[in-house]
């Protein structure tokens, strides 16, 4: 039986099913808030099994960013092909990737495997202000939102992705904003989009699922937690939503499973750092 691993010890007959596989294709955060960490340790306390190619090493810390150093293009590319013909993939949370030679070859990638379940974290600018992508990267990006599920960016991370950015700045109706940046996104072959909204007031996330042919939308209503460990919600959400959709759930049910998951991480987090602290996915 595919996914199974049968045995016994002391007479005693067990069963193992293989967990579902999470593909992290992220950067590497070594205060492990953020990036292939957090994803790692989502995975796990979702009951899931994370593997990882990561595409940038970066000197950073609960206060901020300070260096990056992409990987080598052809090791990710292998990575991502040696993984893929290891073990059977159920889903794929894509972060930062750094530059466009990197998006580049998780883009084909993605075109040669047509894995399922592809959940696209745009990750664009760190909550500190350091470039986490450069502009090449920005249109590859864009050239890679047809072979993805779902998007998941930020209100601002929307507005650079759908050209938008300098149109936000004078934006009071978020509802209304985030329904146009979606609708420019669709241009782009985006299918579903999901705007989280932690940052604004109210801070709802938006859901836009354009999967049937026609949009169909739906808001997540959400509240501030009082913390200052938020590191990596946007890593950690992204992560629970692949693992939602791999173990079958539709949409609109994992968008707001990830939402809890993450409220239920900020709640429980531990100070750690002098900064932001990260969350705690076992909480």
């Amino acid at each position: 039986m595919p996914g199974v691993v049968s045995g016994s010890r002391f007479g005693t007959v067990f069963v193992m099913r293989t967990p579902p596989v999470i593909l992290s294709i992220a950067g590497y955060d070594p205060s492990s808030g953020a990036g292939v960490t957090a994803d790692i340790k989502t995975a796990a306390a979702m009951g899931c099994y994370a593997v990882t190619c990561i595409t940038a090493l970066t000197v950073q810390t609960t206060q901020g960013v300070f260096a990056v150093q992409a990987v080598d293009p052809e090791l990710v590319s292998k990575t991502l092909v040696a993984l893929a013909q290891d073990v059977e993939i159920a889903a794929v949370r894509i972060g930062m990737l750094g530059t466009g030679e990197v998006a580049t070859v998780v883009k084909d990638f993605l075109d040669s495997q047509r894995p399922a379940n592809v959940v696209l974290d745009p990750v664009i600018v760190s909550s500190s202000g350091h470039a986490l992508l450069d502009d090449a990267g920005i249109e590859v990006v864009r050239e890679m939102l047809p072979l993805c599920d779902v998007i998941t960016p930020n209100i601002y991370e929307a507005g650079i992705l759908a050209g938008k950015a300098d149109w936000l700045i004078h934006q009071a109706n978020w509802l209304s904003a985030m329904r146009r940046l979606t609708a420019a996104l669709r241009n782009y072959g985006a299918k579903a989009v999901v705007i989280t909204g932690g940052h604004l007031e109210p801070p709802n996330d938006y859901l836009s699922d354009c999967r049937s042919g026609h949009a169909q939308e739906e808001v997540f209503a959400g509240e501030h937690i009082d913390s200052r460990s938020t590191h990596g919600t946007g890593c950690t959400f992204a992560t629970a939503l692949a693992g939602h959709l791999a173990k079958s759930m539709t949409l609109p049910r994992a968008v707001g499973a990830a939402k809890e998951f993450v409220a239920r991480a900020i709640r429980s987090a531990y100070p750690l750092g002098k900064g932001t602290g990260p969350v705690n996915q076992f909480g």
